[in-house]
C-alpha cells in the first residue's frame, strides 16, 4: 500500500528535485567562488548568485518534504521567489547590462545553465498546483454514502 508521500514524490516530481538539486549544487559551487575570490569585482552579481544558491537549495528541501503542509508553503514561496528572481535579474540585465557585467545564474535568464533557471519555476509551480494537498486525484476511488 502506498503511502500519500510516496504517491507524490514518483515520475515528475523526482526529475524536478533532481534537477533542483543540480541548480543547487551548481548555484552553491558558482557563488561560493565568485565571493570568496572575485567579490569585489562584482558584489551586486556575487551576491545575486549566493541568493539564488540558497533558494534552490530551500526549494529542493521543500519538494522532497512537500507532503508536510508547512513545506508545502516552503516549497510555493521559494520557487515563486525563484520565478520573480529570474524574471527582474534576466530583465535589469538585458535593460541595463552594466549592473551584470559579470553573469550571475538568473542574468539573461539563465543562458549560462541553458535558461532552465527561466523554465524550472514554472515547472515546479505547475507541479506544486496539480499536486496540491486535498486535491482529489481520479484514479483514488471516491466514496460517496446517500442518505437514502
Amino acid at each position: 500500500m502506498s503511502t500519500p508521500a510516496s504517491r507524490r514524490m514518483t515520475g515528475v516530481a523526482r526529475v524536478l528535485v533532481v534537477v533542483y538539486a543540480i541548480m543547487a549544487l551548481a548555484s552553491t559551487g558558482r557563488s561560493f567562488v565568485q565571493l570568496v575570490s572575485e567579490f569585489d569585482a562584482a558584489p551586486l552579481a556575487y551576491l545575486l548568485s549566493g541568493v539564488s544558491a540558497v533558494v534552490y537549495i530551500v526549494a529542493t528541501l521543500a519538494l522532497v518534504f512537500s507532503d508536510r503542509p508547512g513545506w508545502y508553503v516552503t516549497a510555493w514561496v521559494a520557487i515563486g521567489f525563484e520565478l520573480v528572481g529570474v524574471l527582474v535579474i534576466g530583465t535589469l540585465s538585458i535593460v541595463l547590462p552594466e549592473l551584470f557585467q559579470h553573469p550571475t545564474v538568473w542574468s539573461l535568464y539563465g543562458d549560462g545553465y541553458v535558461f532552465v533557471p527561466l523554465v524550472l519555476p514554472f515547472v515546479g509551480l505547475g507541479w506544486l498546483w496539480s499536486n496540491r494537498p486535498g486535491r482529489v486525484v481520479a484514479s483514488e476511488p471516491v466514496v460517496s454514502r446517500s442518505s437514502w
